[in-house]
């Protein structure tokens, strides 16, 4: 390649590199697609300075692009700000905009578990003996205990710290299932909403028929709607990925359910930090003395905050288009 047919092909992107490493002085002012553009145009660069560097060795372009490199290196292995300007823009943006995107799917969820609930809620209530038929011979003891008059949901302060960390890998556990029983067209998946579903009304159908109902709703009600909000998601996720091998559109099926499992993992691994403090509250705030109206505020508030960001935020993010800015300065042109 000549020097001027050089020059014509890589100006633009250096220019644009120029305009990215300008604003990398302020790190908050870069999107993350902004931020990986600067990672691949620095890439590119490099790879435009080896060949200055064999074909033009004395040129000013040369010295040029060793500046620019320079530059580009020195803002990107910053770390820490655009470390950080990633997670910020990831939880702002990112995070809700794919829980919108895939509220269809969650909302299916939801459906399939709730309808699920209420049916073996109204069954059990009415007749206590069909729980065995729902959980199995294995639930006898517990139904002896509610038979007794006594709820399992007593921990002691001792013993919280322990159990939170149970209760965090539990839900953890259920939540990595529901969204991998994608890959079986979301059957898996389908199952896993169903059956929670079953079990909670179940054993709420148990409790209300024996008037426990209320010592259980007490124990549920401050982390209920973070961590069930999170299973749905989850619930959805996996339905969203079963959706890709059943119409993959005009992709393969490896290709469509691939693309899609990328956006659920996402989705998922943004969801831990709910995971946490779900598991948090339900270890050392549910089984505290507090009064049924503080952890029915705790639950609702955290429920109703939880939503309005998933629905909300991030609706005005910068769209991006990499390689066409207009206002890219013409400090590269004096090389020429």
């Amino acid at each position: 390649m000549n020097f001027d047919a050089f020059m014509k092909q890589k100006r633009p992107s250096w220019q644009y590199l120029e305009t990215l490493l300008a604003q990398a002085e302020h790190p908050s002012q870069l999107s993350a697609q902004e931020i990986d553009e600067l990672g691949r145009l620095y890439r590119a660069t490099t790879s435009d300075l080896a060949v200055a560097q064999r074909d033009y060795p004395g040129h000013k372009v040369t010295r040029y692009l060793n500046q620019l490199v320079g530059q580009a290196h020195a803002a990107i292995y910053r770390e820490e700000p655009l470390r950080w300007q990633r997670l910020r823009h990831f939880y702002s943006h990112t995070f809700p905009g794919l829980y919108r995107e895939l509220l269809p799917y969650t909302t299916v969820a939801f459906v399939l578990f709730s309808l699920a609930g209420l049916l073996s809620f109204l069954a059990v209530r009415q007749q206590t003996e069909v729980i065995y038929l729902l959980e199995g011979p294995g639930i006898r003891g517990m139904v002896r205990q509610v038979e007794a008059g006594k709820l399992w949901t007593e921990i002691a302060p001792a013993a919280r710290s322990a159990v939170s960390a149970f209760i965090l890998t539990n839900n953890i556990q259920v939540t990595f299932l529901a969204f991998a029983g994608g890959i079986t067209a979301g059957l898996l998946t389908a199952w896993i909403m169903l059956m929670n579903g079953v079990h909670l009304g179940a054993v709420f159908g148990l409790l209300q028929a024996h008037g426990l109902a209320m010592g259980l709703l007490d124990f549920v009600v401050a982390h209920g709607f973070i961590e069930l909000s999170v299973i749905f998601v989850a619930g959805g996720s996996g339905l969203y990925m079963g959706d890709a091998l059943l119409r993959p559109g005009l992709l393969t099926r490896r290709t469509a359910l691939t693309l899609r499992a990328r956006q659920a993992a996402i989705l998922i691994v943004g969801c831990m930090p709910l995971l946490i403090l779900a598991g948090f509250i339900e270890g050392f705030i549910s089984p505290s003395g507090l009064p049924f109206a503080v952890k029915l505020a705790i639950g609702a508030s955290s429920g109703i905050a939880l939503h309005y960001y998933w629905l909300r935020w991030g609706r005005t993010s910068k769209q991006v288009r990499p390689g066409k800015d207009s206002t890219a300065p013409d400090s590269v042109t004096s090389p020429a």
